[in-house]
């Protein structure tokens, strides 16, 4: 019998791709305010810059692991207690500028100055546009009561709870949070896993997985055996890793649940 379910936090209740999008076009919307130039390319410029110079630091198998992103990066201090947060918070002030600077440049603007403003206008974008999918609350609101819940998530401690504090009405739904970068490794790591039922004083049976990721929430979760639903929301083609259950919206969570009872 399911005693708990399992939240991964980042495109399952918090839209993140969105929150990160629409930073995106505010920043180059300004961008365009300055010079003639064309807000989706742009975008697309910036994102290729960062995605290479991220790969390119000596902290990217670390960031892999922990499972923090390039657009993380442009945005977050990782002001976290361990050496390689510590290194990547040496690295992210040059590496947003080198982003922008270098986005501008794919475009034909050699504007640093330009670039450092863009750098540091991002950030505030992002905070100032967390979003929740609709669904969150109400599904939250049904199982909090009946169900042990806890959040697990990717990422860096500092970053992750920036987006817990700037969407506050999610926090008092778990009874604990567990972030990779505090943990020590990610999700699809077993350990993380193990380390979560532990602290929640359950069997691998008695818990349900949600999550939006294949090759970390489902993977992992399958690693120890618990039972798995991906939220598959853009209809996205499977991979060789297969969830328990696949939805498409959160509320189809009931049903399943209700199964899982006897």
């Amino acid at each position: 019998m399911v005693k708990a379910v399992f939240f991964d936090l980042d495109d399952t209740l918090l839209w993140d791709q969105k929150s990160v999008k629409e930073a995106f076009v505010a920043t180059c919307e300004a961008a365009s305010e300055k010079y003639d130039l064309h807000v989706g390319e742009f975008e697309e410029a910036v994102r290729k810059e960062a995605r290479e110079l991220y790969s390119s630091y000596d902290t990217y198998a670390f960031t892999q692991m922990i499972g923090i992103n390039p657009f993380e990066g442009l945005w977050g201090d990782f002001n976290d207690d361990h050496d390689e947060f510590r290194k990547m918070a040496e690295i992210v002030p040059a590496y947003r500028n080198e982003a922008w600077t270098r986005g501008l440049k794919a475009l034909g603007i050699d504007d640093p100055e330009f670039g450092l403003e863009l750098a540091e206008r991002f950030p505030a974008e992002r905070r100032k546009k967390p979003f929740i999918y609709e669904e969150s609350f109400q599904v939250l609101d049904e199982l909090k009561g009946k169900y042990k819940l806890l959040l697990l998530t990717n990422g860096s401690p500092e970053l992750q709870n920036t987006k817990l504090e700037i969407t506050p009405e999610l926090v008092p739904y778990f009874d604990r949070i567990v972030i990779s970068g505090a943990f020590g490794c990610g999700k699809p790591d077993a350990s993380i896993f193990e380390h979560a039922l532990e602290i929640m004083d359950l069997d691998k049976d008695e818990v349900l997985m949600v999550g939006d990721n294949l090759m970390t929430d489902i993977l992992g979760a399958s690693r120890v055996g618990i039972k798995s639903v991906w939220i598959n929301r853009e209809d996205k083609e499977r991979t060789e890793v297969h969830p328990t259950y696949e939805i498409r919206h959160l509320a189809e969570l009931f049903p399943i649940l209700a199964s899982l009872e006897d």
